[in-house]
């Protein structure tokens, strides 16, 4: 290891101890508490009342992966402005500034017209300058830290809190020996999960059998159509045409019945079974045994993804699902490294 990456391997080490709570990194076989002689595991404790911890702990993890990010970014800019032998404003007015380009005077009425006040492009103009210069000053400044956190190779291993989830018979694309388990609890009407879809494609395409996607249905109270398109798209699955039915549905955001029907004669399905399925409400009880699964974990929006039982919820990106199955990978290449570590060599076998 590098003198730049034991570094910074130290300060966010400084970091990570500082965060450490121990009532939320306690870990699973500590015991928690003890009822007539019987032992509460931290373990048990968080699959029975997974509903109330879970969401706790996401909202800490967050919280605690902001102040990293904060603590990251000023030790690289510590770091490096002492390499150069300058302050930290010094350094940024040399690296970040210097590539900030006044908006032209077309660009500055551009933005008038697509902003909506009563002032007159005159009264407007400082601000917009401002605003313009501000952001264009904010990605400056977050393209020369990637290329700081490149170059000192930062590394987080702050993982996202874990819950149980059962992948059962639900539709999976890749195999269930990947090293990577992606569960996805979503909602056809949500904007985010149909956002995220093609992002998880991608992760796919990118890291192919090392990745195994797993979807359950999970649809909200606020969304009228979601629970039947759920179904529609169950009943696709049993004609073998689930995964078509899913994406279609994300992409095309058609999700009255009329529309379901009709795009199961687009995809060639047996229209009168599928029809009897979806109107007899055949796969509602598979729809509600994944929904109530969501509940017990405590579940509150779509998208929301296990990644290995790591949790994540939100609008989340390609960038942060990237993120996350690299840091599983890394995690898990590690392991098998310490475990041949530990294992005998055949010489000493011998002896």
């Amino acid at each position: 290891m590098s003198t730049q990456q034991t570094m910074i391997a130290l300060g966010l080490g400084i970091a990570l101890g500082a965060f450490s709570v121990p009532a939320v990194g306690q870990d699973s076989s500590s015991v928690v508490a003890e009822i007539a002689g019987r032992k509460i595991t931290a373990e048990e404790l968080g699959e029975k009342e997974a509903g109330k911890l879970l969401q706790a702990r996401y909202k800490y993890y967050l919280a605690q992966r902001d102040a990293l990010e904060h603590f990251i970014e000023d030790q690289l800019l510590e770091m490096q402005a002492k390499k150069e032998s300058v302050s930290v404003d010094e350094l940024l007015k040399r690296h970040v500034s210097i590539n900030v380009q006044e908006p032209t005077e077309d660009q500055l009425r551009f933005y008038y017209e697509g902003v909506q006040t009563d002032d007159t492009y005159e009264v407007a103009r400082p601000k917009i300058i401002d605003t313009i210069r501000q952001l264009r000053m904010n990605k400056a400044r977050e393209a020369y830290l990637t290329a700081l956190r490149e170059e000192y190779s930062v590394v987080v291993e702050l993982n996202q809190p874990a819950g149980h989830v059962e992948a059962g018979n639900d539709p999976r694309l890749g195999s269930d020996s990947a090293p990577v388990q992606l569960i996805e609890f979503a909602d056809y009407e949500c904007p985010y999960c149909q956002k995220v879809n093609p992002d998880l494609a991608r992760l796919r395409e990118q890291f192919g059998d090392q990745v195994s996607l797993v979807y359950k249905d999970f649809p909200l109270p606020m969304h009228p159509l979601a629970a039947k398109a759920a179904e529609a798209a169950r009943c696709a699955g049993a004609q073998g045409k689930f995964w078509e039915f899913h994406d279609s549905l994300f992409q095309t955001k058609k999700l009255q019945v009329s529309d379901l029907k009709q795009e199961a004669g687009a995809l060639k399905l047996d229209t009168a079974v599928f029809d009897k399925c979806l109107d007899s409400g055949e796969q509602r009880d598979t729809i509600k045994k994944d929904t109530l699964e969501g509940q017990r974990l405590g579940l509150t929006g779509t998208p929301s993804f296990f990644v290995n039982g790591h949790f994540m919820s939100g609008a989340i990106g390609y960038t942060k699902l990237r993120e996350t199955v690299l840091q599983e990978l890394a995690a898990l290449n590690t392991a098998k490294r310490q475990s041949a570590a530990l294992q005998p060599s055949k010489d000493t076998e011998k002896k």
